[in-house]
């Protein structure tokens, strides 16, 4: 007969096997439990995917490779260009302004058309050497329209909002075919100014999508969306960074910029502002790209582009006494290489008196 110990071994024996098997049933139902889980969030990963994709290919806020290819060649570069500050559908009557300057709807298409063949001869004509182009970057640095944050623009201006958003889409989108017929491949980044804003005073809250700018790049990148050379990055906030080969551009409008400039100019509330800029590791650049102030600053040695104006010099210009310079009518171009970064700038001269008819 079996004794005492054997007995209770027999029932340890027993309890351990209860214990196993109600462990086994706990993590068969955990296992199921988890499969469960894991094909929720699957699912909603894939929802996620679906999402983000839609989300990338209305605001594309991601560059496309060839702007930043890994192991470029050495003589390739890509042409990166600015378009801002164009005020389109504002007048500008040359007896106000001491006969330096005229614009309408007019004169603004024929200066948007002189900014493409003058981008495309930059890069044609003024380049010479084993270089290869790659394709081009195109800057849209906002105060692509008049606005009507004051009266006078309201009542001065060739047409109502409305109708400069629907004339100027068809516009903008003629000249980007045009560029990417000769460039191949253009990456298109867009941020807004402050004359597109449909309230009087400036506000941080949606920004961006209520202002007319954005409704214009949204608008193009719809009509253009079936041309696959053409890709668009227009961020949800005020400034954007885009890495072209190994240097990285800040494209923000410029109106953030506080403070006077004092003998210095615009250098030193400029400067300050970027510097801000630079110390945040989301808009963290080598070089800033800004508009605003109807100034052509060419500098991107010292990490800065300040744009001109194809709108040219106005009436709130000729009663506040700015000086008039040709050059500020300008507008940016530059040759980005792999190896040395921005080795060539230059103005793309926009107005063409003769040919403007004035």
């Amino acid at each position: 007969m079996p004794d005492l110990d054997d007995f209770v071994e027999g029932e340890e024996l027993l309890s351990q096997v209860a214990r196993l098997e109600r462990n086994a049933v706990k993590n068969k139902v955990s296992l199921a439990a988890a499969k469960n889980d894991i094909k929720t969030l699957s699912a909603d990963l894939e929802a996620a995917e679906v999402r983000l994709s839609i989300y990338e290919a209305t605001t594309a806020q991601t560059p496309p490779k060839w702007l930043s290819l890994k192991k470029p060649k050495k003589s390739s570069a890509i042409a990166v260009a600015m378009l801002s500050d164009t005020h389109w559908d504002e007048v500008v009557k040359p007896e106000e302004v001491e006969w330096v300057n005229k614009y309408d709807r007019d004169i603004a298409e024929k200066r948007l058309y002189r900014f493409v063949d003058r981008t495309i001869a930059l890069a044609r004509d003024y380049v010479s050497g084993p270089v290869e182009i790659t394709g081009l970057t195109l800057f849209l640095g906002g105060d692509m329209v008049s606005g009507d944050i004051h009266e006078e623009l309201t009542e001065s201006n060739e047409g109502t909002m409305l109708e400069t958003v629907v004339h100027w889409t068809g516009q903008l989108a003629s000249a980007i075919t045009t560029l990417t017929d000769h460039f191949g491949k253009v990456h298109i980044a867009g941020v807004v100014g402050n004359h597109g804003r449909r309230t009087r005073k400036s506000r941080s809250k949606k920004r961006v999508r209520d202002n007319f700018d954005w409704l214009i790049y949204q608008s193009v990148s719809t009509m253009l969306k079936d041309d696959k050379r053409i890709t668009w990055q227009i961020p949800e906030a005020a400034d954007t960074v885009v890495k072209v080969h190994d240097t990285k551009f800040l494209l923000t409008h410029g109106d953030k910029v506080r403070g006077g400039g004092g003998v210095g100019g615009i250098w030193p509330p400029i400067k300050r502002m970027q510097f801000r800029l630079k110390a945040n590791p989301q808009t963290a650049h080598d070089i800033m790209c800004i508009g605003h102030w109807h100034q052509l600053v060419l500098a991107p040695s010292a990490g800065l582009v300040v744009n001109g104006s194809p709108k040219g010099w106005d009436e709130y210009a000729a009663t506040s006494g700015f000086e008039f310079h040709e050059q500020d009518t300008a507008q940016s171009f530059m040759l980005v290489t792999p190896e040395y970064g921005v080795t060539v700038s230059a103005p793309i001269f926009c107005v063409d008196r003769a040919a403007e008819g004035w």
